[in-house]
């Protein structure tokens, strides 16, 4: 069972390192779904974390239906992962009626080769996801990351499973959103998957001493000025253990 998962700093990914994980994806701004981090982060996290690191290529929140600044953008920061030895990267393109945008798709592909390619979850925005995914398949990614067109995976899990046995040899089908401790063993023993998407969060404190009583967090009133997102090892190792448990042999 391969676990991957989802970090938004670079504490996180040392704490998912220490966890166990197989792979992380590297990602900017959670509130956003996740786009592109800065290439200093990146940088550091490859010289400090030996496990398979990809990046997400997003450059903004909101839909997949890029300009063709925010495409050359996107190859932009491929060619800087590709100087930076990451080993995979993660985006997906739509068109505006709701299909894969197989023509960028492709090039970006082409281009990243010989490192490894992730539809992300645009994949869950698509019209017909059986569609979507021959046209995943054509344009050479390798693992689709969804969550079964739904909000969270285990209630596109009848999907899921449906996408992993038309896959099977062909793309792997990776479940993610609202993987956790209780979802979890339902998901893999249904659909049958070899890998699964987690982000096993935890928040820590803030170092800070002072606290301006008057701002809680800048934009927000929620104090998430003084709160860390961050990754607890200890659940990825109980993720883990409770997927391997799940396996059908």
């Amino acid at each position: 069972m391969i676990i991957e998962v989802v970090v938004y700093n670079i504490a996180s990914a040392l704490k998912a390192q220490e966890g166990g994980a197989d792979r992380i994806e590297l990602c900017d701004s959670p509130g956003d779904g996740g786009t592109t981090p800065s290439l200093g982060t990146v940088e550091v996290i490859r010289k400090n974390v030996s496990l398979d690191l990809y990046v997400m290529i997003r450059p903004r929140g909101g839909d997949f239906c890029y300009s063709s600044y925010e495409f050359h953008a996107m190859k932009r920061d491929i060619s800087h992962c590709q100087k930076l030895s990451v080993d995979g990267v993660v985006f997906g393109i739509l068109n505006a009626d709701g299909t894969i945008d197989k023509k960028r798709c492709g090039e970006l592909i082409k281009k990243v080769r010989p490192l490894k390619v992730t539809c992300h979850r645009a994949f869950d925005m698509t019209r017909d996801p059986f569609e979507a995914l021959e046209d995943c398949i054509e344009v050479g990614f390798d693992r689709i990351l969804t969550s079964g067109q739904q909000s969270q995976a285990i209630k596109g899990v009848e999907l899921i499973a449906a996408l992993n046995k038309k896959a099977i040899g062909r793309i792997l089908i990776m479940p993610g959103a609202g993987v956790n401790e209780e979802t979890v063993q339902t998901i893999v023993s249904t659909s049958g998957v070899g890998e699964i998407h987690c982000s096993a969060f935890a928040f820590s404190e803030s170092t800070m001493q002072y606290k301006n009583p008057n701002i809680q967090g800048m934009g927000s009133e929620e104090g998430s000025e003084y709160k860390i997102r961050t990754v607890d090892p200890l659940r990825i190792k109980k993720i883990r253990g409770l997927a391997e448990s799940s396996i059908k042999l």
